[in-house]
């Protein structure tokens, strides 16, 4: 009897994700990396420090595991099981070995400085010039030059960091869904849209209460984004968002899912690591592929705090006069589960208009048909629904085909927009399936593809009513998809340097901050495609959405205590973290932290992600993408003619390059000078004072 066919290690145009199982990666990952050992064995022996012979190899060997990994590791973030943890557990240990074994290889390294120390170097074009020395940092980075001892203690350390990022996420998600409010008084519920009801009443039912309907319930409240959002901003019950948003941020610090361990053994290890590597803290480390150093990231941050400080005081003083006003008993002493609903209730004031009646507006596909429309005027893209193509994981995942003005294809991606509460982790992201490369060429002439997927959790559709979307969403679909085209739009064949790979961490943030932008504009863009003749008033009402400084502040802190956990945590120490957090939360909150706050527990960005000492990338990307905004404003946006023309200049330059020049000079290409934060300050209606700072 022929043995099964593993579908992870099939030769695939898409991933066959409607047939992998948990019981393929056992023995896919076992096959797979005795090949890849196989493969780095010749590789060492044959090197020679030219394309061929290392660089085009080596591409290889790194595009399989990636490709297969990123898959599983997909599939473990939209489609949750304990079978699928427990299949990526048992394999984790050897894929990052391996990765250790690549990483730290010296012959691959010495190849690397041989290319750079040779009398071609000056022959070599900036992309390929990027590669050798992100190469050769990357491998001092994985602990290349350490002693036996040494090493083998780094080793040990980034085993066991990957372990502890999987159960940090595993927690979240556990936590996440370990709760649940059932209301079954529609008093306890007043206020909360229709929209929040038919969630709410569609849960019930998952939950096993039959005859559960939005308009008398029973309902099922969760804290998944659009549950927890609904009851943050509408819910008149105080005391149900108190309840709510002190389990919000209690995630995972409590019981059998408690992250404060892994958090203190997570920041010990990357210590331990920096030290090894003979850097002072880890933040250290991780500035040395970015564009910021500590000092500039650091000053960045508070030059915004201190612009906000003032704005938001009297945002938080406009929140106190109207609870007054309408006699609220929570007037003279607003707390965090305040802040959001009667900053609503001060916007549906201001504008007669409230968020919820914005959502029919906002239906799923007239955003895809908005967003899609705008990137062919700023593009030159035609993006079609090609379902059917591609086998997907779940029956809301749509699959789309890029094709350039010619009708080619040129990329697709997956789209996963809606939550799922029970399989699906929390947050919005864009990653890679494949990235272009003319190395991985199927004919021998043109490039492999790029293919990426979406994924969001946004209010999914309620019976035979498509998905309606808060502008929030809105604007997290255009985030995501601004990222997927920077990964798609590349023009790079060389597969290290192609879309996202290879720009430094605090850049990539400037595609998808970009496509935000055009969020916000009714003349010639989405509003204009999607409500033509638009009222006034939800123009302002939208704009108001960058006047409100809470997310600001929010940021900040997130942004601070990153960079402090990163430079002054002492494990063990006097100052624990939930310390440094209070500190910081001094300085970046109107309102004090509560002392139980333990937001930290899901801080997953940086305990279970990429952005460890650097989630500041947020602020600094977008000094870059307001500047390159504002580009299109001077030109003007009804000037339709200038702005495909910026579009075509964009694409060519911040789209199209990757990381195959520095982030400094592609956005010079674009902008035609050094980036300015004078747009952030403007858009933001912050003081110009920091302007020049």
């Amino acid at each position: 009897m022929a043995a099964e066919r593993n579908p992870l290690l099939e030769d695939f145009v898409f991933p066959p994700f409607d047939v992998i199982e948990p019981k393929h990666i056992r023995p896919a990952f076992r096959s797979l990396l005795a090949k890849l050992e196989s493969d780095l064995v010749e590789l060492e022996t044959t090197v020679e420090p030219t394309w061929p012979k290392l660089v085009e190899p080596l591409e290889k060997i790194i595009d399989r595991l990636s490709v297969v990994w990123g898959i599983v590791n997909h599939l473990n973030s939209v489609k949750d099981s304990p079978e699928l943890r427990s299949a990526i557990e048992e394999v984790q240990p050897a894929k990052v070995e391996f990765q250790l074994r690549l990483g730290q290889s010296k012959p691959i390294y010495n190849a690397f400085r041989a290319i750079r120390e040779s009398s071609d170097w000056e022959a070599l074009n900036d992309a390929r010039k990027r590669i050798v020395e992100a190469q050769i940092k990357e491998a001092v980075l994985n602990g290349v030059s350490l002693e036996d001892n040494k090493r083998e203690y780094f080793n040990e350390i980034q085993q066991e960091l990957e372990k502890l990022s999987q159960k940090f996420e595993e927690n979240i998600l556990d936590s996440t869904k370990q709760f649940e409010k059932l209301i079954t008084d529609k008093k306890d519920i007043e206020g909360l849209p229709a929209t929040a009801l038919a969630m709410a009443a569609e849960m019930a039912l998952s939950k096993g209460h039959k005859d559960a309907t939005a308009e008398n319930g029973p309902w099922v409240l969760t804290l998944d984004a659009p549950s927890y959002r609904s009851v943050m901003q509408h819910a008149r019950n105080r005391s149900l968002r108190e309840e709510v948003y002190r389990s919000y941020v209690a995630r995972a610090s409590s019981g059998d899912h408690n992250n404060t361990p892994i958090i203190a053994r997570i920041l010990k290890l990357k210590l331990e690591k920096a030290k090894l590597l003979g850097y002072n803290n880890y933040a250290e480390v991780s500035m040395e592929m970015k564009m910021a150093t500590i000092n500039k990231a650091e000053e960045l941050i508070e030059d915004l705090r201190s612009a906000s400080w003032n704005a938001a005081i009297q945002d938080m003083e406009d929140l106190e006069n109207l609870a007054k006003a309408q006699d609220a008993i929570e007037a003279n002493d607003l707390k965090q589960w305040d802040i959001n609903f009667w900053g609503e209730r001060l916007r549906e004031l201001k504008y007669d208009i409230n968020e919820e009646e914005l959502r029919p507006f906002f239906s799923l596909p007239k955003v895809i048909n908005g967003l899609f429309n705008l990137a062919k005027m700023l593009f030159e893209i035609d993006v079609e629904p090609a379902d059917g193509l591609a086998p997907v994981w779940n029956n809301d995942v749509k699959f789309y085909c890029v094709k350039d003005s010619l009708g080619i294809p040129i990329a697709y991606f997956y789209f996963d927009p809606y939550a799922r509460p029970s399989e699906k982790r929390g947050g919005a992201w864009m990653d890679v399936v494949f990235g272009r490369g003319s190395t991985f060429s199927c004919d021998g002439a043109s490039p492999r593809l790029p293919i990426a997927h979406i994924v969001c959790n946004q209010t999914p559709p309620m019976g035979d009513k498509p998905s309606l979307m808060t502008f929030r969403e809105v604007e997290t679909v255009f985030h995501e998809f601004g990222h997927a085209l920077q990964h798609m739009l590349t023009k790079q064949d060389e597969s290290l340097v192609s879309g996202s790979r290879g720009i430094e961490w605090d850049a990539v943030e400037l595609a998808s901050q970009f496509m935000e932008n055009w969020c916000y504009q009714s003349s010639s863009c989405l509003l204009g495609i999607l409500l033509q003749k638009i009222n006034f008033l939800l123009v302002q009402y939208l704009f108001s959405e960058l006047d409100f400084l809470s997310e600001i502040f929010t940021l900040l802190r997130y942004a601070s205590v990153d960079l402090e956990l990163h430079t002054k945590y002492i494990p063990d120490g006097s100052e624990t973290i939930y310390d440094i957090d209070q500190r910081v939360g001094r300085r970046t909150n109107v309102i004090p932290l509560l002392p139980e706050d333990k937001f930290l527990c899901s801080f997953s960005h940086i305990f279970a992600d990429k952005y460890a000492a650097g989630y500041y990338s947020y602020q600094w990307a977008e000094v870059l993408s307001y500047d390159a905004f504002s580009a299109f404003e001077e030109a003007g946006l009804d000037n339709v003619k200038a702005v495909k023309e910026l579009g075509h200049k964009f694409r060519e330059t911040v789209l199209a390059v990757g990381g195959g020049k520095s982030p400094e000079q592609v956005f010079v290409e674009f902008r035609g000078r050094e980036p300015s934060p004078k747009a952030l300050l403007r858009y933001t209606g912050l003081s110009p004072v920091t302007a020049e700072a």
